[in-house]
């Protein structure tokens, strides 16, 4: 899948007061009449997730000329406190990027059921929450597929951040990929940290991707939000090929990055305040993967030269067995286990 922008149909549904504000300065403000969105740890501009995720309440906002507020965070305890302020205002909805917010937004929906709330990435069984979540394990299978046939050595590896079920959904998702091209391909598997710290930590993910082009991986796949920055340019500093994650990070090293796996964050954030602004909001559960563009893989002029037409043709045949049901690719999260690892 290339990378899109927002549908032009967004346009007819609803946009940003474009600026994060400091926690301080969002208790103090006036009331608000805009949507809102709050970021996980690591930034807004960390070039993956949560960018993912500001990119698509911005576009949204230029296509329809409306206005959101969002806001950073600096510690995990201002969770609550951000999401009962920008609820007592008026905003509707809010949407909380990333797991992390599970706990804190179960309570704070209890207190304001007239609010409409959306989670990317976990659940919240409640009534005026939607929660997104996405088939990672797909759209990693069609990137590790397209790593395995541009390594020459035999050899690819991962990195990834926080060292929990939904990251190693991704890897799993990436081996199968890989093995479904060479059944011999031989993988690495790295994690940055168990705590959230593991996801501004380029540093350490950028050691792990050295350590495993030392031992012969020429193609290293980042799932690690900021921290894949360190496996972006460690890769271009040898010569080597990264894969990107969430956003399309093709341009960050033009040549070195192979391709990128989108999981289209930016949509989910519009989508919501889109629904809501024009009457059409669900909570619920929804699930974004290949067959809705939840989830693909970036070609534009960055890679161009990267990526065959052979190469090309084949992901494109796996996309359409992955959407017809021929492949299966197996989910980490359903079980705790990886067949290919």
């Amino acid at each position: 899948m290339k990378t899109k922008t927002l549908s032009k149909s967004l346009a007819s549904k609803v946009g940003i007061l474009a600026g994060g504000i400091a926690l301080g300065a969002m208790l103090a403000g006036s009331a608000l009449a805009e949507p809102a969105i709050i970021y996980d740890l690591g930034g807004k501009f960390d070039k993956s997730f949560n960018e993912s995720a500001y990119n698509g309440a911005t576009a949204w906002a230029e296509e329809t000329g409306l206005s959101f507020q969002d806001i950073e965070l600096q510690t995990d305890a201002q969770r609550e406190q951000a999401l009962r302020q920008f609820a007592r205002r008026g905003s509707n909805p809010i949407v909380v990027a990333g797991f992390s917010w599970a706990t804190a937004l179960g309570k704070v929906a209890a207190e304001f059921p007239e609010t409409n709330f959306a989670i990317i990435d976990m659940v919240v069984d409640a009534p005026n929450v939607r929660s997104v979540v996405f088939n990672e394990h797909e759209g990693s299978f069609l990137v590790g597929a397209l790593a395995a046939m541009k390594s020459e050595t035999g050899k690819v590896g991962f990195v990834g951040g926080m060292d929990i079920p939904l990251i190693r959904k991704f890897y799993c998702g990436y081996a199968q990929g890989a093995r479904a091209v060479n059944p011999d391909i031989e993988l690495f598997e790295n994690y940055t940290g168990t705590t959230p710290a593991a996801w501004n930590d380029p540093i350490t993910a950028g050691e792990l991707a050295k350590a495993a082009m030392a031992r012969g991986a020429d193609v290293i796949y980042a799932a690690a939000g900021g921290s894949g920055l360190g496996v972006l340019q460690a890769a271009a500093d040898e010569g080597k090929f990264s894969i990107g994650v969430d956003a399309n990070q093709n341009y960050i090293q033009p040549g070195s990055v192979l391709t990128s796996m989108l999981k289209r964050v930016d949509l989910a954030v519009a989508s919501a305040f889109a629904d809501q602004t024009n009457g059409e909001w669900t909570s619920g559960f929804q699930v974004m993967g290949i067959g809705n563009e939840g989830v693909g893989w970036s070609l534009d002029e960055f890679n161009a030269d990267l990526i065959t037409d052979e190469m090309k043709d084949a992901v494109d045949a796996l996309s359409a067995k992955i959407q017809s049901g021929e492949i299966v690719v197996h989910d980490y999260t359903t079980d705790g286990t990886c067949p290919v690892s």
